[in-house]
């Protein structure tokens, strides 16, 4: 079966590894690359995804920008330190051939659901800004879209730029709290999850001797995050947190999901905090269980997400 999907994405080395993933397997068909801001400023992340798809041969496939900033919050700078200036570790980039489409994110997205009602699933790896806007244009595509995937979020496992908070759903809450509560098919696939998960050097060996010029982009940008994980988490790898939305929709058997109501943070020192309520569970109050039934990722086999990488880049 072939899964026709949008990518939203701010790359990002963890999101470069992600985009090689969908241009590449066959069973993926990418209708779409839809920027946004994050890991770099929009600008940059819609250069980077239009590098890396010329870099894969697939210079068809659409890019269109999107958010460049929150819904309401003041955004914060790019986390330089974890993916360099330029997104993919600072190393040198060839130059850019292609353009942007001339539709915004937001619009592409509308667009390409209402044309292909039932089919496409939109896999969201950075703020949701514009799964938000998709949804404040048309808010009938919640009936037309297959599934949505989020990478984002953090049930069980504490945060990673707060203490409670995951970087994506802290970037622009109000965005998140849209995205997840607005009751389409929805597959949460957060830290607890990702964390489970290490791309290690003899992994990102393969990748880089499969995938010609992308693959020297791909592994000379998993060098520098690489190191800040090993300077700030002792991890000898990096997480491949982006990629996991993607080993989740192709390999689900590897994941372990369970189903309930999912909330978001919207202000205050939790600011950005995913909450769950499990199906079924009673609290001292209903209102942690008012929104729309999703499903959430709260482990993964995490050696078997890793490989199963590897050996789809190698």
């Amino acid at each position: 079966m072939t899964h026709p999907i949008i990518f939203d994405t701010d790359p990002g080395v963890d999101d470069a590894q992600a985009i090689a993933i969908a241009l590449r397997h066959p069973e993926l068909e990418l209708l779409g690359l839809t920027t946004t801001f994050g890991n770099v400023d929009v600008e940059v992340a819609t250069r980077n995804a239009l590098l890396l798809a010329q870099l894969a041969g697939r210079d068809d496939v659409p890019v269109a920008q999107g958010a460049a900033a929150p819904l309401s919050k003041t955004r914060l700078p790019p986390p330089a330190h974890i993916h360099g200036g330029n997104g993919l570790g600072d190393i040198p980039l060839p130059a850019v051939t292609g353009r942007p489409d001339p539709r915004c994110a937001a619009q592409f997205i509308v667009e390409t659901v209402n044309a292909r009602p039932g089919e496409v699933t939109l896999v969201a790896v950075g703020p949701l800004g514009n799964l938000a806007g998709a949804l404040q244009l048309d808010p009938g595509i919640v009936e037309r879209v297959k599934r949505v995937v989020v990478m984002g979020g953090s049930i069980r496992e504490g945060g990673n730029v707060t203490p409670v908070a995951e970087a994506n759903m802290f970037n622009d809450p109000q965005a998140a709290s849209r995205v997840l509560t607005a009751g389409w098919p929805l597959t949460l696939v957060g830290l607890d999850a990702t964390h489970r998960c290490v791309l290690t050097a003899e992994h990102m060996a393969r990748i880089e001797a499969g995938q010609g010029e992308l693959g020297r982009v791909l592994a000379g940008s998993y060098a520098f995050y690489r190191d800040f994980y090993r300077a700030f988490l002792g991890i000898d790898g990096c997480c491949p947190h982006d990629s996991c939305a993607l080993a989740w929709l192709l390999r689900p058997d590897l994941f372990t999901t369970t189903r309930g109501h999912l909330n978001v943070v919207t202000e205050g020192v939790a600011e950005g905090q995913t909450l769950f309520a499990p199906e079924g569970r009673a609290y001292a109050q209903e209102r942690w269980s008012h929104t729309p039934l999703a499903e959430a990722c709260l482990d993964a086999n995490g050696e078997a997400v890793s490989d199963w990488i590897a050996e789809v880049l190698g």
